[in-house]
């Protein structure tokens, strides 16, 4: 294999040591060590995964200025954005020590007998869950820190019990070896085994193919393009064994700009959201790819008010080279299919200038192509002509992470009508603010039908990202020494 090499992301230039990509031999041999502590670990108590997660925390926070400096350099997010999102990271970690010391993961379900015969009679049963094993976590490109190494795949996984084995993003290599560096030292000032989070490498497809093949894997975690994440699903699909596999995938999460919000601060939302579709040069799953609005005088203000916002941003140079390319597609790829230009800013050195291309809602329903995500600073404008004609928009998205209703705030069948369409597709309805940021708490749920991810019913961000890697066993008249342990598995 070829080696791996860390790019400058504002130059394009290679910097420091080329990486040696994972072998299968080196794959194998970081499953089996995760597969061996899978024992211990599982039936750990939450004060030992606790300490863990804490101890993680803090050596992040400790190491915070090499780290984001590295991050920067192969990244070019910003040393704000990183120390922000290194604090979010720190913040999950310490989130799901909490979870765990609380007990959460050994939460029980106790039955008591009743005597007598079926159906009023029955045994004692008690439901607990129990950690599913060796969890493949695939780190993301855009967010170094908080879906990566240390992220909330990984942290829920530890929470839950699971050992964990990362394959790093080809994206940002160094940072990903310092962080682990860290998370091997912590382990071993705690007593705890090296092989409890493994790490594996290469910027081919192989390696993910190889990780979640191995029979040893239980689970995969990923965060990344549909493209991407449908293989690997397929892939775990196909084991004789298949696995759970937790996609958050593509998501084009539709902003629905209602006459009644337009007509009372049309200006102002559309400011809020020209930052939104250049915040962090678009590269967001929760990006606003889609803005859908009801022809009419204040939806003519809006697109003046919101062109002239989006020409002002200034969006930082792209994770990668290929995604610049990939960015360059999509654009060229909405205009050959009908869509007319409303911003076309210059490319700024290495960076992208924003985009804004509208399109009237049937081209869009005729048109597969223009549904799929554009990962970037750029956003399509679909004119629909009725709040019939907005459901249709809403139904051909198929699935998202989020959709945005503004002006839905009195009780209307119109208002009844979209709040069930939105409901329908998305994972998250938001009748306020734009959907980029997405706060790390109980009530959150980060996923959405399909191609928003590949497990709807589970989030990949919040306090129940932790039920992924835990599946449930009914003890039936277990013995009084099982009961007694509370939940924790033995």
């Amino acid at each position: 294999m070829n080696p791996l090499t860390s790019f400058d992301a504002r130059t394009g230039a290679s910097h420091g040591e080329a990486l040696t990509p994972s072998t299968a031999a080196d794959i194998d041999t970081a499953v089996q060590v995760a597969h061996a502590t899978a024992p211990a670990w599982g039936s750990s108590d939450g004060a030992q995964r606790a300490a863990l997660l804490d101890g993680l925390a803090a050596a992040l926070e400790t190491d915070r200025e090499a780290l984001v400096a590295l991050a920067d350099r192969e990244t070019a997010l910003g040393t704000g954005r990183l120390n922000g999102e290194l604090d979010r990271t720190a913040f999950q970690l310490r989130r799901f020590a909490d979870i765990a010391r609380r007990g959460v993961p050994f939460e029980v379900l106790d039955d008591p007998a009743v005597p007598g015969a079926p159906p009023v009679g029955h045994p004692a049963m008690v439901l607990q869950r129990v950690p599913l094993g060796p969890v493949a976590m695939f780190a993301a490109s855009n967010f170094p820190f908080a879906f990566s190494v240390l992220g909330g795949d990984t942290a829920s996984a530890l929470a839950a019990g699971c050992p964990v084995v990362v394959k790093a993003h080809p994206g940002h290599p160094h940072l990903s070896q310092r962080v682990f560096g860290l998370v091997q030292r912590v382990l071993a000032e705690q007593g705890l085994p090296a092989g409890l989070v493994g790490l594996v490498q290469g910027a081919g497809v192989e390696v993910g193919v190889s990780l979640i093949r191995h029979p040893l894997i239980a689970a995969g975690a990923f965060t990344g393009s549909t493209r991407g994440g449908a293989a690997l699903q397929a892939e775990a699909n196909a084991r004789p064994r298949p696995i759970p596999f937790y996609g958050e995938l593509g998501s084009i999460n539709p902003v629905l700009a209602l006459p009644a919000a337009l007509a009372a601060k049309g200006g102002e939302l559309a400011t809020t959201l020209a930052a939104s579709i250049a915040m962090g040069c678009g590269q967001f799953c929760t990006n606003p790819g889609l803005i859908v609005l009801v022809d009419g005088a204040d939806s003519e203000r809006f697109v003046a008010a919101l062109t002239e916002a989006l020409k002002a941003q200034q969006p930082h140079a792209m994770l990668t080279a290929g995604m610049r390319q990939a960015f360059a597609s999509g654009v060229d790829r909405w205009r050959m299919l009908g869509a007319s230009t409303l911003v076309q800013q210059p490319d700024n050195g290495s960076a992208p200038g924003p985009q804004l291309l509208q399109v009237p809602a049937p081209r869009f329903l005729a048109e597969p192509a223009l549904q799929d995500e554009v990962f970037g600073p750029a956003s399509l404008i679909v004119r629909a002509v009725s709040t019939a004609e907005v459901l249709q928009v809403l139904a051909a998205v198929a699935g998202s992470l989020t959709v945005t209703v503004w002006g839905a705030d009195t009780d209307t069948a119109d208002n009844r009508a979209l709040v069930r369409g939105a409901m329908a597709i998305a994972g998250r309805v938001l009748f306020a603010g734009v959907p980029t940021g997405v706060a790390v708490i109980a009530a959150q749920h980060h996923g959405g039908p399909w191609p928003a991810s590949t497990a709807p019913m589970t989030t990949s961000v919040g306090d129940a990202a932790l039920d992924r890697f835990l599946r449930p066993v009914c003890l039936q008249d277990a013995p009084a020494w099982l009961v007694a342990r509370g939940g924790q598995p033995c």
